[in-house]
């Protein structure tokens, strides 16, 4: 049903809806908050703990003073509050001189700072207290926005919708239902978004991670069946090429590194297709492996193909690689293909790439749309992206001029997200499993840091240090726009107030999920290019781009990141030759969240912190930043539904035992829901 059928909802905020990549009633109702809103009752200032949210109630005293630095605009005022005197600042909000009341008595809802004596919030919320009132216990979900779309309009919207979507037709067999006890699908939905409690909260979000993680697995396990039965029928033979190459470098590949390698080429000798994931942080050498096997496959008459989860990073790609074939002469035959070639490029790519002549094909998921054609395709790598499987196979075979009972494609995954080995099996049971476990000798290790908001201006001066020195910067917020979260960091109002910070020559740049892909590939050449000097960005950041010269990572709000994505955002710096640093900072100063984001001075493994990351996050932590870098579920995240996985795990194991091709009429809702996550899944994005 379309969403301009909602009450309140016309083309002009339907077409908002749109950026959100909601157009129909049926995604809205799928569309669920990101974070819940607590109201307690107010308290004194002397009670609030410091660095975490708080509500207290305050009468305002003195004048509401504006000034504008630098082009921001900043609201200054101070609260006469039970246990002193409350001082608030607010960014780009000049209207609060008029609309707040001198002498009027409100509600301040923020985190709480001690600057010495003095008590400070910074873009705390303001509530009348019969307003407040009416919060308090509550649960408010709070949704992703976008400008010109208020969380208020989205809820509104949102209970609408809840109440005309068909949520009577359940995937979810009903015996595994019962026996997990989990609620129905109008249930968990409507819980999901409208929680009556806690409890009522956790149930219904168990049972929609539960959906997911047991439909993933399902599609994994059939594929991982059809994969085991694929035989080569272009086999492939060692070749001196690649011992050549791996001799020639002006490094030693590390013992991890070429235990690894031995795999993927016994694979691809082998007489069967090879599926195998390669698991290793960033840095570890996967760029190498992938290259001695695109080397290994053209040198036996074959095409080989790598897919790059953005333009930049596949550019990269090609470059390195033309830059060896030149050092090494080897003799291959490289192409780009991504969205942005011009037409008469992409013909004549298209025809070498047909005529077998290019036999290494570098992109992104251009290189395998219908007009793609190729001759001898035998081996496709893919960065980042999981979900390869039967279908995909079955759709570059036929590129490949291959027949149906001949889909033959070796296929390689590589993978700098460091999953603990238990979980990868259990999420990847369809793929053989290789692990970098191993550095290079020469890596300078990153110094980290976990401090304070109070070492924030102290850490303004290291950047603008190390930029004089001509390095670059990351600077990483959790949200996009101001007003989504007022105690949370977002990248527009954070690149303002590092323009006011930072001198006028530092250039500064934005990056974001919601952005357009061209304007999103031009930040990040600009990038590259050093045309930006930092680069204030979402975690989007943690994929697709290489850039040594950057030398400093600063994470804001680090206490609502899951340790594995904060080790995964420290992986865009320290590819150079030069000392590299992460600063993490963290506005919640209790002891247990300063005492896990510690583990990150401990060490620079991936896999120790990601198996520190399993143990210590819990089912119940739910008001935490979505976790993009994990997986990409909508709600599961790996490390903190760890139980809910292993479940799913076992119930998909179960039924497909029963029932490999889910012909019972229990599974009937079941069978069409997997059949359209699928073919939904053809486009070769990551999860």
């Amino acid at each position: 049903m379309d969403i301009k059928t909602l009450k309140g909802v016309g083309e002009k905020t339907a077409a908002l809806f749109e950026k959100l990549n909601i157009c129909t009633t049926e995604e809205l109702v799928h569309y669920y908050p990101r974070d819940y809103e607590q109201f307690f009752d107010p308290i004194s200032l002397t009670e609030a703990p410091e660095e975490e949210l708080a509500a207290v109630e305050g009468r305002i005293s003195g004048n509401v003073a504006t000034r504008r630095v630098k082009g921001l605009s900043i609201t200054t005022f101070q609260a006469a509050c039970e246990g002193g005197v409350l001082h608030l600042t607010y960014f780009n909000m000049p209207y609060l001189k008029n609309s707040l009341k001198r002498d009027g008595t409100y509600i301040f809802r923020g985190c709480l700072h001690r600057r010495g004596e003095r008590y400070v919030m910074e873009q705390a919320g303001i509530y009348r207290p019969e307003e407040y009132g009416k919060l308090t216990g509550c649960m408010q979900p709070r949704y992703s926005t976008t400008r010109g779309l208020s969380n208020n309009a989205i809820t509104k919207a949102v209970k609408q919708a809840v109440g005309l979507v068909d949520l009577t037709k359940d995937p979810l067999p009903e015996k595994i239902r019962e026996e997990e006890g989990l609620p129905g699908l109008m249930e968990a939905v409507s819980q999901m978004h409208f929680p009556a409690d806690k409890e009522s909260l956790l149930a219904a979000r168990s049972r929609l991670v539960f959906d997911e993680f047991f439909r993933f697995i399902l599609i994994l396990r059939r594929m991982g069946e059809d994969n085991e039965r694929i035989k080569c029928v272009r086999p492939m033979i060692e070749v001196a090429q690649t011992k050549r190459l791996v001799e020639a470098l002006p490094y030693r590949l590390t013992k991890a590194q070429q235990r690894v390698w031995d795999e993927i080429r016994t694979d691809m000798s082998s007489d069967y297709a090879m599926n195998r994931l390669v698991q290793g942080d960033v840095g570890s050498g996967k760029t190498i492996l992938a290259f001695l096997a695109l080397v290994m496959c053209a040198a036996n008459g074959c095409q080989g193909a790598m897919m790059a989860p953005t333009e930049v990073l596949a550019r990269q790609h090609y470059e390195s690689l033309m830059k060896m074939n030149r050092e090494y002469d080897l003799h291959l035959h490289p192409v780009l293909l991504t969205g942005s070639v011009g037409a008469r490029d992409r013909r004549e790519i298209y025809a070498r790439i047909e005529s077998g002549e290019a036999d290494v094909v570098i992109g992104t998921h251009a290189l395998i749309q219908e007009k793609v054609a190729y001759r001898s395709l035998a081996l496709v790598i893919t960065d980042e992206q999981h979900r390869f499987g039967v279908r995909q196979r079955e759709s570059l075979a036929k590129k490949g001029g291959l027949s149906e009972n001949e889909k033959n494609i070796h296929v390689l995954v590589m993978s700098a997200t460091p999953i603990p080995r238990t979980l990868a099996i259990i999420l990847y049971g369809d793929l053989h499993i290789s692990v970098l476990d191993e550095m290079p000798a020469d890596r300078l290790p990153i110094k980290n840091c976990v401090v304070n908001t109070s070492y924030r201006n102290t850490a303004y001066k290291f950047i603008e240090k190390e930029v004089g020195q001509g390095r670059q910067v990351y600077v990483i917020c959790p949200l996009v726009e101001e007003g989504e979260s007022p105690e949370l960091e977002d990248v527009a109002s954070y690149a303002k107030k590092l323009k006011s910070a930072l001198p006028e020559t530092v250039r500064i740049g934005i990056l974001h999920g919601r952005m357009r892909p061209v304007q999103k590939n031009r930040v990040m050449e600009d990038f590259e290019a050093h045309n930006i000097d930092v680069l204030v960005s979402t975690t989007v950041i943690e994929v697709g781009i290489n850039v040594p010269n950057a030398t400093v990572m600063l994470v804001e709000n680090a206490e609502r990141f899951g340790l594995a994505q904060l080790h995964q955002l420290r992986g865009r710096v320290g590819r150079g030759d030069k000392q590299s640093y992460c600063i993490f900072i963290s506005k919640a100063q209790n002891a247990q969240t300063m005492d896990r984001l510690k583990i990150l001075n401990e060490s620079n493994d991936g896999f120790y912190i990601a198996g520190k990351d399993l143990s210590l996050r819990g089912p119940g932590d739910l008001f935490g930043i979505r976790q993009s870098g994990d997986m990409r579920f909508t709600l599961g995240d790996i490390y903190r539904d760890a139980s809910i996985l292993q479940r799913a795990s076992e119930w998909a194991d179960r039924v497909l035992t029963e029932d490999r091709n889910l012909d019972g009429p229990e599974y009937a809702v079941l069978r069409e829901a997997l059949s359209e996550q699928e073919i939904n899944e053809v486009d070769f994005r990551s999860i």
